[in-house]
């Protein structure tokens, strides 16, 4: 059974590993295993870690079952948009989907951020599970992303939101 709670330093290196397997799983077949490591080099260092668990306007949560951490979600007030919180993480282990966990962290979050009025994602394209789990947890497409910019990945997204419950 696995228990959803607020994380703490000593979670970060298991977050870490979690994270490395759940994107190798999610997006090697899509990009390629050179570019996902590049992603996770860049995005999930212990520092970029710690980072997003200090940071005030922020909830980091994990599934943990007292041993292992089963999956994770963050979530960030978003800076350029008004009342929007931002979905930033929600991965699950991959020997682990399907049994809830991602559902108990989702409605978690959508209950961590009181004065916002919207959620909103992105999602890669070509991710059929995650778009099927956002839609049926009452997300819809309202965008997309090229992240062509300098400095962004280049792979695009699509934007979901989502309106949260009293708004």
């Amino acid at each position: 059974m696995y228990f959803v709670r607020t994380a703490g330093e000593r979670d970060l290196e298991k977050v870490r590993v979690l994270l490395v397997e759940s994107f190798h799983a999610t997006y090697d077949d899509l990009h390629g295993k050179t570019k996902v490591d590049d992603l996770i080099a860049h995005l999930f260092t212990p520092a970029a870690l710690k980072a997003r668990l200090v940071r005030r306007d922020a909830e980091f949560l994990v599934a943990d079952n007292g041993r292992n951490i089963g999956g994770m979600g963050y979530a960030a007030l978003s800076q350029a948009l008004t009342k929007t919180v931002m979905l930033h993480l929600l991965y699950v282990d991959p020997s682990l989907q399907r049994q809830g966990i991602g559902r108990d962290i989702f409605a978690e979050l959508e209950t961590c951020f009181p004065d916002a009025e919207i959620m909103r994602l992105e999602v890669e394209p070509q991710n059929a599970a995650a778009i099927a789990f956002y839609q049926a947890h009452g997300f819809t497409e309202v965008g997309r992303n090229e992240n062509s910019a300098p400095g962004q990945s280049g792979i695009p997204s699509l934007i979901f939101e989502k309106t949260l419950e009293g708004h």
